[in-house]
């Protein structure tokens, strides 16, 4: 047994010492490096389409500064493939809640990418404060009629923040007259596309002179849809199953204050953190209520998170 364990550790060195003489062998050299980094890695120019759109108005690709601009967007965001996938994942989750909200609203459906840039889909605030899935501004807000305050803060309310959305991006397409414009003004304001149209004398998103940011900001909605609507087309695999879905809630009616969420939800075999999940636009583990005010608070059917 003794003899065994000394050949069977005399071959296990004899192994180690060929596959350390083998990587040896195998690293790459002066000579043949570059020629493994041409045939290893690639990285390809991506063909622009021959006709982009976004909510019917067409994209003059014919214009070689509007091609440049398209073109950096749609590599910016093909070749950021972790946040690309991250994407398709969750646009199944939400896409199927935005659209119908959408329509209920009145705004063409290429809105729901303009979510995506905005926020990328995630309940989440901007640096300059911006909140949820529409990010808007605190200011916003509360002129829109959406209540903003320690205990609730609507604009992580999907539909009311849709609503809002949709009534902001209404008013602007009415001053300026289109969609793409109406979708500038998102990013600008509608004061700083005015001061723009004055200065320069032009009416179009695609012939004013912007800032980097609002330069910028449609191109990138244009490059989500079209790698959005495409994925094979840009390299993007996954299955049905890879996918982010949404969970099935039903609404209980709250018109009174609540003391303590941690404690209120444990009748539904739910704990706070589930609670947030599907209620994000709750903001503290109380509400004061005392309007008595009704709110309606989605709680998850059973057996999801088991």
């Amino acid at each position: 047994m003794k003899m065994i364990g000394k050949i069977g550790l005399g071959l296990g060195i004899l192994a180690v010492c060929a596959l350390s003489i083998h990587a040896v062998q195998d690293a790459p050299t002066d000579e043949n490096f570059e020629k493994k980094l041409i045939n290893d890695y690639n990285v390809y120019a991506l063909p622009l389409p021959e006709n982009l759109e976004f909510a019917g108005e067409p994209v003059p690709l014919n214009n070689p500064d509007i091609r440049e601009r398209m073109d950096r967007e749609l590599l910016v965001n093909v070749y950021w493939q972790s946040n690309g996938l991250l994407l398709f994942k969750r646009a199944n989750k939400y896409f199927p809640q935005i659209e119908p909200l959408l329509k209920k609203y009145g705004l063409p459906d290429d809105f729901k990418y303009l979510a995506v840039a905005e926020s990328g889909l995630e309940y989440k605030s901007s640096p300059a404060g911006a909140s949820g899935i529409w990010h808007f501004m605190k200011g916003t807000g509360l002129e829109y009629g959406l209540e903003i305050n320690d205990y609730v803060d609507e604009r992580y309310n999907l539909e009311k923040a849709t609503m809002v959305a949709a009534e902001y991006l209404k008013n602007a397409k009415n001053k300026f007259g289109s969609w793409t414009m109406a979708a500038a003004a998102y990013n600008a304001g509608v004061g700083g596309m005015n001061k723009q149209i004055n200065r320069q004398k032009e009416t179009s998103y695609y012939d004013l002179l912007l800032n980097d940011e609002t330069s910028r900001y449609v191109f990138r909605i244009l490059a989500l849809k079209e790698m959005l609507n495409n994925p094979q087309k840009y390299g993007f695999n996954f299955r049905e199953k890879d996918l982010y879905t949404n969970i099935p809630t039903y609404t209980v009616k709250v018109d009174t204050p609540v003391e303590d969420w941690a404690e209120w939800v444990k009748p539904y075999g739910i704990n706070y953190k589930i609670l947030k999940l599907h209620n994000p636009w709750l903001r503290d583990t109380f509400l004061k209520n005392s309007s008595g005010k009704v709110y309606a608070i989605e709680i998850p059917e059973k057996g999801y998170y088991q």
